[in-house]
């Protein structure tokens, strides 16, 4: 464990989950006649952020100092991540879930594992879609599957 990394990422992910929420809301509450709308999904992965950062930053200021150090931080990979997690979070309504989240898990899958494009795009595809079948079929939910300019 890197302390100050890991404290420094507490907080940008408490922010981050805050702006999560903050975006979500301005997501029609409910459309189609749906008593569960398109925001309750972002807002929840907001608050599911919310949450893991403060246990990170609560984990951070209990752990003892090993003395010894980490290797070196790799601060492009977590930055990359960060902006296609805000740019997720701002253009979700825009381009909607399904295009958005495959391009999320795309670019982080492919941050963190380069090379392995079949894998990333399978994996993202089949992500994005089932979790988009569960709430919108199964669950009778409504999301933002895909842009108005699009169909």
């Amino acid at each position: 464990m890197n302390k100050v990394f890991d404290r420094y990422a507490s907080i940008l992910f408490l922010l981050l989950g805050i702006g999560f929420m903050w975006k979500s809301t301005e997501i029609s509450a409910a459309a189609y006649g749906s008593t569960v709308g398109p925001n309750i999904f972002p807002f929840a992965l907001g608050a599911l952020l919310v949450i893991l950062s403060l246990r990170l930053f609560y984990e951070v200021l209990k752990a003892k100092d090993s003395g010894r150090r980490e290797g070196k931080l790799d601060y492009k990979r977590f930055l990359i991540i960060f902006a296609a997690a805000f740019l997720y979070a701002f253009f979700l309504e825009t381009i909607g879930y399904l295009i958005g989240t495959f391009l999320f898990l795309l670019i982080s899958f492919q941050v963190l594992e380069r090379g392995k494009w079949i894998k990333s795009i399978l994996i993202s595809g089949l992500f994005s879609a089932g979790v988009y079948i569960i709430f919108v079929v199964i669950l009778e939910g409504s999301m933002p599957g895909f842009p108005s300019w699009l169909s």
